[in-house]
């Protein structure tokens, strides 16, 4: 059985970096500009951290520009593993994307609402690495896209984890609270964390490891 990865997110200093990668983190989410939502800082302090960690530690980028010359222009300084494209980007501009960064991981988040939602998970298999399932509304007056802590409906994941042919991450108001359950009904391939494992804003030591722990408890 693979290991269910985990990536946590809205990292915001050095130390949260190690904090997490020492709990276990498979990867680590940096958050750029945003419209709304925790955890964003500047891309020198992205840079800054991204240079300081372990040569092949994976770290991931979160973006809402809509082209492809704007994400480039944000990862050319943050220089990350991977680039997690948090709204709609046109097919076009992900087309452009992808062949001007070949080697940089994509993911493509999608926000869950409907069964409309595993039609458009599904038609980015071609042009992106990952599929990561949120909770939030990119159509609001302020678009929400990520960070929430709120959960939604996990009948659409599951069945998007069914279909898809690309590994797909779970996000959205997950917490040590509901980790369980959320990994027995969907059975994703991983899972991106923000909230769920911090008090105060702050990353959470005791909250990440009691999540970590019941994500790879053992079965069988």
């Amino acid at each position: 059985m693979k290991k269910t990865l985990i990536k946590v997110c809205c990292i915001s200093t050095l130390t949260e970096a190690i904090i997490a990668l020492e709990a276990g983190a498979d990867l680590l989410g940096l958050v750029s500009e945003m419209p709304s939502g925790p955890g964003v800082i500047s891309l020198e302090n992205i840079a800054k951290i991204t240079s300081a960690l372990p040569p092949g530690t994976k770290t991931v980028l979160l973006t809402s520009r809509l082209t492809s010359q704007g994400i480039q222009d944000q990862h050319k300084l943050a220089n990350t593993w991977g680039i997690q494209i948090v709204d709609a980007l046109p097919i076009g501009e992900l087309k452009t994307l992808r062949k001007a960064l070949p080697k940089i991981r994509l993911f493509q988040v999608v926000h869950v609402h409907d069964k409309s939602s595993i039609t458009e998970a599904l038609g980015y298999e071609h042009f992106v690495d990952f599929i990561l399932l949120d909770s939030g509304n990119p159509h609001a007056a302020l678009k929400t896209l990520g960070g929430t802590g709120e959960t939604h409906d996990w009948t659409y994941s599951r069945e998007i984890c069914l279909r898809s042919n690309l590994p797909v991450f779970l996000a959205g108001g997950l917490n040590p609270n509901n980790i369980s359950e959320a990994n027995n009904t969907v059975r994703p391939h991983g899972f991106d964390l923000c909230s769920g494992v911090r008090t105060g804003g702050y990353l959470d030591p005791e909250k990440l490891a009691k999540f970590m722990a019941l994500v790879h408890v053992p079965t069988g």
